[in-house]
């Protein structure tokens, strides 16, 4: 958790930047998580047929996109950590106060 602390008007500037951020970071979730499920149903199939032979090129690019996904949701992840940042500013709370005591604006 960043000590970052924004004022409602510097979160609502961040608001596009997180967006575009977020959209990137999403996609490279979805690729990952279509690379991993095509890799898994590859292994089970190989699996339940006591072998087999192995597309090698698309394994391996397979592979690569989800390892690539990774890296792309991490990258994002952390920037967003440095932005800091919300959808939308309704609330506010004291520095020693935390999310509980939180306060309409």
């Amino acid at each position: 958790m960043s000590d970052r602390y924004f004022t409602p008007d510097e979160v609502e500037r961040l608001i596009p930047r997180l967006t575009r951020i977020m959209e990137r970071v999403m996609a490279a979730h979805a690729a990952g998580a279509e690379a991993g499920e095509a890799l898994a149903a590859e292994q089970k199939r190989i699996t339940l047929a006591g072998g087999g032979v192995v597309d090698q090129g698309a394994w391996r690019a397979r592979r690569d996109t989800l390892e690539r996904s990774a890296r792309d949701v991490q990258a994002g992840l952390e920037g967003i950590q440095r932005l800091g940042g919300e959808e939308r500013i309704t609330h506010w709370h004291g520095l020693d106060e935390g999310y509980a005591r939180r306060k309409p604006l």
